[in-house]
């Protein structure tokens, strides 16, 4: 039977008439009841989702409600997705963080007439591939806001006071257009003003980045994302309202990973557990894109039925890609 999520993932995206995103919860519904035994019911699942496929009509590419102009256009990014924290799979400390998060946004009237402010600076903190860039998208997603991602290498120059100009230019952006801002990879403007190797242009971009945090609070989320919390300014820690550490998938999170990645295809004769070793150490990104080659595989070969040894001889080559 499909959980509590998938159903109100269904009913969201019925609502909001994402087809494409509905069928895809669908077939994940198909894929788990498969595994569980119902091969008819999970066949007849996968029938109806090809069936009203085949018959909805082509739809028109949205129209973006916010697009970067001027000199902002080169430093940032615009993207506009119908991603749902359904779809990210991570911890339950990570996603109760995440869930207080929309909570707030959606009841910041409420916390304003109480003089407070919703969480609108959030910091996150991991190994690279384990959904950090993605939660932006999902939260962006889940409150119908564009995602501004910032450009490093429109940001960062080599000529003195520029970047921290470039840097107020995004800023500027934020107090005055709501969106979710995603800086990534924060270490590469917000270092240690400390080490040693720092030059001093980058010592003032730090400060400059430290100010404009420090700026009255706008209606937009501001999100930073950092592989290296070692490398960061310890100052910066206190501007941000609250900090998110993600993991290496667990065994159970590392399945769910596969499965959903798996969700079209026919994966009765996957043996989940054979594949807890090969999957360990992997990150969520590594075991998306193991998952997909197993995936094309299979269909480029003329067939549906993906199999352990499928997937297991793509972690392999993840594990070796690693390694390289």
């Amino acid at each position: 039977m499909p959980s509590a999520d998938q159903i109100k993932a269904l009913v969201r995206c019925h609502g909001a008439g994402d087809d494409a995103r509905f069928y895809a919860v669908a077939m994940q519904v198909a894929a788990e009841e498969a595994h569980a035994g119902h091969t008819k019911v999970a066949k007849e699942l996968r029938e109806i989702v090809d069936v009203a496929k085949a018959r909805a009509p082509v739809a028109s590419s949205p129209t973006p409600v916010v697009q970067p102009r001027g000199e902002l256009a080169g430093l940032v990014e615009a993207t506009y997705t119908g991603l749902r924290l359904s779809d990210l799979v991570v911890g339950d400390d990570v996603r109760a963080s995440l869930e207080r998060v929309l909570h707030e946004q959606r009841q910041r009237e409420a916390l304003g007439a109480h003089g407070f402010h919703p969480v609108g600076r959030l910091l996150l903190v991991g190994p690279p591939g384990t959904g950090k860039t993605m939660t932006a998208s999902v939260l962006a997603g889940e409150l119908a806001l564009p995602l501004l991602t910032v450009r490093l290498d429109g940001l960062i120059t080599k000529y003195l006071g520029e970047t921290a100009a470039k840097l107020r230019v995004v800023f500027d952006s934020v107090a005055k257009t709501r969106a979710v801002y995603l800086f990534d990879e924060l270490d590469a403007v917000a270092g240690d003003r400390a080490t040693r190797n720092d030059v001093g242009e980058m010592r003032r971009v730090v400060n400059s980045f430290l100010q404009f945090l420090e700026q009255p609070r706008s209606e937009s989320l501001i999100i930073a994302a950092t592989n290296h919390p070692g490398l960061l300014d310890s100052a910066l820690f206190r501007r941000f309202d609250c900090a998110i550490t993600y993991a290496l998938p667990t065994q159970t999170l590392a399945r769910r990973v596969l499965q959903r990645t798996l969700a079209s295809l026919n994966t009765e004769a996957v043996t989940w557990r054979a594949l807890a070793k090969p999957a360990a150490t992997l990150s969520h990104a590594e075991l998306v894109r193991a998952a997909e080659q197993a995936a094309k595989g299979v269909i480029l070969a003329g067939g549906d039925r993906v199999t352990t040894e499928h997937v297991a001889a793509a972690l392999a080559d993840r594990r070796k890609l690693r390694r390289a």
